[in-house]
């Protein structure tokens, strides 16, 4: 089975005659432009990626499908897991001056191992505690920036005002090496994509997202209305340093800019809050995109419906991450025609991973229905494969099958 779904879709880019490249079709439809087809290109694809020895390897099997793919910079080797695994884009340097010390405690309270890490810093010394539960993937470790430390922590990195000059030494601007580093590792990349008119994107920008890494998201939640000052001065830290990251990739040329929020949905914000902390930032973010010529990109899965107006207003181009299970697609359709993409349409957990042909059919056909004969919409799972088996394998099959047939017939 598996060998056979690897091989029939490898020749079925090349048997049908289409009049866009891949890039073209995508770059029109997130700009609502005339597309010959709907695109079809996976948000995240971590099974295949997984099963990949290289980078370029990867973007090649997709190619292989018959997927418009996307070559996200910089370029993330398969294997590679950094101190900063979930906010891709560039390394995450601190200051020269920083020290880090880590050990593992045992406490009569606690069920669990305790482990500690202390950042020694110019501005002071921030300290975590995260306990080693049965589930804890990195040892007696704890990372930067990851979602496993949010609900694992006893203590969280920042705690009051006074730890925000310390966090500064943590949330450096890349400096010259880091550059040259990334234009030397983001090469061959390019050179790929714009050998093959592959679409290239970049990021990921951050901005709430990393404050419920270091602070909690139940504390980010409360301090909005309690700590207004302290939430909009982190906020700020993060977004000087999001956005000195932010003009190296946008140097690099990408056709697309990508910010993840998965933590900046209504589980989290009101939408007056989210006017308040975020919007500002977002509008800022896709000005900078579209200075520099770039798309922007607002990777939020669930809970936004009541954001989307917003969404539109600040000038977003596309939304990464529509997931039928939770989305009202035909509302937000509705409000956001003509003026944002929206990319998704399929679950990848639930139907891809775990459904039935039938399932994936049924769901494939709905939306392409929805958005047959329209432009602004991109075909994905949301917001990963990550699992390959003989069930999402087949699946997969389906997926690319249904979308075939509907611009083929």
């Amino acid at each position: 089975m598996r060998l056979a779904f690897w091989l029939a879709f490898s020749s079925f880019h090349f048997m049908v005659n289409l009049s866009m490249t891949s890039r073209e079709r995508l770059l029109a439809a997130m700009q609502h432009q005339p597309v010959d087809h709907i695109p079809c290109s996976f948000m995240m694809f971590k099974g295949l990626w997984s099963r990949s020895n290289t980078y370029l390897e990867f973007i090649q099997k997709q190619m292989e499908l018959g997927l418009d793919v996307c070559v996200e910079l910089p370029p993330r080797q398969p294997g590679i897991v950094s101190d900063s695994y979930n906010l891709h884009g560039l390394p995450v340097k601190y200051h020269d001056a920083v020290t880090v010390e880590e050990w593992k405690e045992s406490q009569p309270d606690s069920r669990w191992p305790i482990l500690i890490k202390e950042y020694n810093t110019p501005g002071g010394c921030l300290r975590v505690e995260v306990n080693k539960d049965s589930e804890w993937p990195y040892g007696d470790h704890v990372p930067f920036l990851d979602d496993y430390v949010i609900n694992r922590s006893r203590k969280f990195l920042i705690e009051e005002y006074s730890d925000l000059e310390a966090l500064q030494y943590l949330l450096v601007p890349p400096g010259a090496e880091e550059v040259v580093d990334f234009k030397q590792d983001s090469q061959t990349a390019i050179d790929f994509a714009r050998e093959h008119d592959l679409l290239l994107s970049g990021g990921w920008g951050v901005g709430a997202d990393l404050i419920g890494w270091i602070f909690g998201l139940e504390n980010m939640i409360f301090a909005a209305y309690d700590q207004a000052g302290l939430i909009k001065d982190l906020l700020g830290i993060i977004d000087r340093w999001n956005r000195s990251r932010m003009k190296v990739v946008l140097e690099a040329g990408v056709d697309l800019y990508i910010k993840r929020a998965w933590y900046e949905n209504c589980d989290f914000w009101t939408p007056d809050k989210w006017r308040e902390f975020i919007f500002p930032i977002l509008k800022s973010d896709v000005e900078l995109a579209h200075q520099r010529g770039a798309l922007f990109g607002y990777l939020i899965t669930s809970r936004c419906m009541p954001l989307l107006e917003m969404i539109a207003e600040a000038g977003v181009d596309v939304v990464i991450g529509v997931d039928p299970r939770v989305w009202d697609l035909k509302r937000a359709k509705e409000i956001l025609s003509g003026e944002v993409c929206l990319w998704g349409g399929v679950n990848g957990h639930l139907t891809i991973e775990q459904g039935t042909p039938e399932a994936v059919s049924e769901e494939v056909h709905d939306v392409l229905k929805l958005f047959g004969g329209s432009s602004g919409f991109i075909l994905s799972p949301v917001d990963n494969v990550r699992i390959l088996n003989e069930v999402s394998e087949t699946n997969i099959q389906i997926l690319i099958h249904e979308w075939n047939k509907s611009y083929s017939q």
